[in-house]
C-alpha cells in the first residue's frame, strides 16, 4: 500500500471523520445504566463480543465483499449485498445508525473522488431505493481508493472498536489512559478477525450477538439516553 491510499485510509476511519458514529453506543449505554458495565474490564468484555459475534462475521465480510465488487466496478452486487445486510440487522436502532453512518461515508467520498460507482450508490441510498449500510459503503469506498482487502476489515474493526471506546469514555469514569489500554489489547484480536476467510467467498452474512441484541433493543425504552443507539 503506498503512501496515498494508506492516508485515504486513515481520514476515513479516523476518529474526526463526521460518519456520526459518536451518536451511537450500539447498546453498551443500556449495560452501563444497568450496572451491568462499570469498569475497562467489562468495555472490553463489550467490544470483544461485538467484534467476534457481530461487526467481523457480518459488518467487514460485507465491506470485503463490497469492495471486491467496486473493483470490478459491479453496483448490482453492491446492492445486492446492501440488502442483504439490511435484513441480517434484526435491532432497529442499530440498523438505522447503519443506514445513517453509510449515507453519510458516501456523501463525504462522492465530494472527494469522481467515482462513478461511488455516486450511483449515492443517489441510490440517498432515494432509499437501497439502505445504504455503513459496511458496505465503507467497501465501496475501499474498493474505488484501492485500499488492500486486509487492510480494509482491519481499518474497520479498529474503528468500530474506537467508536465504542469513545462511548464508553462519555458514560463511565475511565479516563483516557485507560480507554487507549482497552483498543491496545484489543489490537490482537482485530488483527486476527482482519485476516482472509475461505468463507469470505460468499455473502452468508452471520452474526451470534444474543445478549448484545437485546439490549440493544431495550435502549430506546431508557427514560433519559446520551446516545441514539
Amino acid at each position: 500500500m503506498n503512501t496515498e491510499v494508506c492516508l485515504s485510509l486513515l481520514q476515513f476511519s479516523d476518529g474526526l471523520f463526521p460518519a456520526g458514529a459518536y451518536a451511537h453506543s450500539l447498546g453498551l449505554e443500556t449495560y452501563v445504566q444497568a450496572g451491568t458495565i462499570s469498569d475497562a474490564a467489562g468495555v472490553e468484555a463489550f467490544i470483544r463480543a461485538f467484534l467476534e459475534g457481530s461487526a467481523a462475521p457480518t459488518d467487514a465480510k460485507a465491506a470485503t465483499l463490497a469492495r471486491r465488487a467496486a473493483l470490478e466496478g459491479d453496483l448490482a452486487a453492491c446492492l445486492t449485498l446492501d440488502g442483504i445486510l439490511d435484513a441480517a440487522k434484526v435491532v432497529q436502532e442499530s440498523r438505522e445508525a447503519s443506514r445513517q453512518m453509510g449515507k453519510q461515508i458516501l456523501r463525504i467520498a462522492v465530494n472527494l473522488t469522481p467515482q462513478a460507482l461511488l455516486r450511483e450508490f449515492y443517489s441510490s441510498a440517498s432515494s432509499g431505493a437501497t439502505p445504504g449500510h455503513q459496511a458496505v459503503a465503507w467497501g465501496a469506498v475501499a474498493g474505488a481508493l484501492n485500499w488492500p482487502e486486509r487492510e480494509t476489515r482491519g481499518a474497520y474493526l479498529y474503528s468500530s472498536a474506537a467508536a465504542l471506546v469513545g462511548a464508553a469514555l462519555r458514560l463511565l469514569p475511565l479516563g483516557q489512559l485507560a480507554g487507549q489500554g482497552v483498543l491496545f489489547r484489543l489490537l490482537p484480536l482485530i488483527a486476527q478477525l482482519a485476516e482472509p476467510a475461505p468463507s469470505d467467498e460468499d455473502a452468508d452474512l452471520w452474526s451470534f450477538a444474543p445478549a448484545l441484541e437485546i439490549v440493544a433493543m431495550q435502549h430506546a425504552r431508557l427514560e433519559a439516553r446520551l446516545f441514539r443507539s
